[in-house]
């Protein structure tokens, strides 16, 4: 407090001067209250009193960005940081070779704030989903690694919403009111993007959720991190600083999953391993196959014109945009780009988008090629367990809501199904409501210190150089 008054430089660390700006200070306190209702509300049920060993972003110098230490979710602070200023360029589209901006161009006032209002509503919408998985986390290490997850969402959305007061007026001001108000699931409110509006019940769905659909959000916020709008590349380089811990919690939760069935197995060779609450393997390949296919609708329609405009005006590049090795081309105006698909007959075939109208799709097949690199490591649990059992990745046309694969039902191997046909196998791929069911009766809570529940195996390590059996929420 500093004279009866709140220091926002205190409460919410940051490196953009906020208290050099009246009329910053002046929106962030009006919305920090409803914020903070709305994380009492509807973030993590039932632990806001608890301290948690959370690691707080405090700088975004390499050597000493974080501090760890025991937290209240509540009293986290939850930081604005920009990624350090650079003097440069503009990369890539029909700005290439201008100098990067500072201010919101007018012409393209719209698309961004539509651009950063996307992002940011994701960061709240995945709060919402996980609020009751504390309830049945499998350990505490596994708890602390879920409300650090959520912290780290609620700091990524501060970070959007300083854009949209700091650069867009009351257009950005509503924005923000708007952030709180949807709510996932809800069916007069839902969020913007239909995946997170999808239920996540058990930490199977948590871990699918963040293998794949936060991986999609390191995609997206790499592209973001090329934009010409300099203030929102410096923000969303920063975040792509934490969003690898959410992409590491979900690749190690199925890791970990897989690899306790798999001993299990092994232990019991000639029982089912429902029997001995394991997760039965072909369930995990259901819950990949329905993750993987609708977090790959979050990148939208491989044909798109929007993407063309985004890219051609520079506010949206590709992953790795600066990277002339993997993209030599940065104007992207006479190529084209090849997607098999699905014709009008259910026929496999291969049409050609202009490489502008592709950029969705560049962005995909990138995630794609990552998201395979993961897979294989799962697949290694198998070759040291000696099982033989190997997941895999279903056919990017299984199961898509959104784009050019939408006209068609397709199998986990992307052959041609007719409506019919679909409603008849889909079980075969996608959880079922037994399913579902089995996998509920396994989230049994485990709350003792190094303990963990039978369905998952223990981390190899701790978190931050504490050991495994360490008090990471103090309940």
């Amino acid at each position: 407090m500093v004279d009866g008054k709140v220091n926002y430089d205190d409460v919410i660390p940051n490196n953009v001067a906020i208290s050099d700006s009246r009329k910053l200070q002046r929106a962030i306190k009006e919305w920090h209250p409803k914020f903070m209702k709305w994380w009492w509300e509807r973030g993590p049920e039932s632990y806001q009193h608890n301290d948690v060993y959370l690691r707080t972003a405090i700088t975004v110098d390499a050597s000493g960005w974080a501090t760890y230490a025991y937290v209240r979710m509540p009293e986290y602070k939850w930081g604005i940081f920009l990624a350090p200023k650079k003097t440069e360029t503009i990369h890539f589209g029909d700005r290439q070779g201008q100098e990067t901006w500072e201010s919101v161009p007018g012409e393209h006032r719209n698309d961004l704030r539509r651009l950063i209002v996307t992002q940011a509503d994701t960061e709240p919408g995945s709060v919402e989903q996980q609020q009751l998985l504390g309830h049945s986390a499998p350990s505490l290490y596994d708890m602390r690694n879920l409300f650090q997850v959520n912290v780290e969402e609620g700091r990524h959305l501060w970070a959007m919403v300083y854009l949209l007061m700091q650069y867009f007026g009351r257009d950005g001001r509503e924005e923000s009111e708007g952030l709180l108000i949807r709510n996932s699931g809800d069916a007069d409110t839902p969020r913007i993007l239909t995946t997170f509006n999808e239920p996540i019940v058990d930490w199977l769905d948590f871990f699918c959720f963040a293998m794949f659909t936060d991986r999609d959000g390191k995609y997206q916020l790499g592209a973001l991190a090329e934009s010409a709008f300099a203030p929102l590349a410096r923000t969303t380089q920063f975040m792509l600083t934490e969003e690898a811990f959410h992409l590491f919690v979900g690749e190690t939760g199925v890791g970990r999953t897989i690899r306790r069935t798999a001993q299990l197995m092994k232990e019991t060779p000639n029982e089912d391993v429902t029997t001995v609450d394991a997760i039965p393997l072909d369930i995990v390949q259901k819950y990949i196959n329905y993750w993987y296919s609708v977090s790959l609708d979050l990148f939208g329609s491989e044909d798109s014109s929007n993407a063309a405009n985004f890219f051609g005006a520079s506010l949206k590049g590709r992953f790795g945009e600066s990277n002339r090795k993997k993209y030599p081309d940065p104007l992207c105006r006479d190529t084209a780009y090849s997607i098999e698909c699905l014709d009008e007959n259910g026929r496999k075939t291969t049409t050609e988008i202009p490489m502008r109208r592709a950029m969705n799709a560049v962005l995909r097949d990138t995630y794609i090629e990552d998201t395979y690199r993961a897979l294989r490591r799962w697949n290694k649990v198998f070759e040291k367990e000696d099982i033989q059992y190997r997941l895999q990745l279903p056919s990017d046309r299984f199961n898509r809501k959104i784009g050019l694969h939408a006209a068609h039902q397709a199998d986990v191997e992307g052959n041609f199904l007719t409506a019919e046909e679909w409603e008849k196998r889909k079980d075969e791929w996608l959880p079922t409501p037994e399913d579902k069911a089995y996998v509920k009766t396994c989230m049994v809570p485990v709350r003792e210190p190094g303990k963990f529940a039978n369905w998952i195996t223990p981390p190899y390590r701790g978190v931050s150089g504490k050991p495994i059996d360490f008090e990471y929420v103090r309940l």
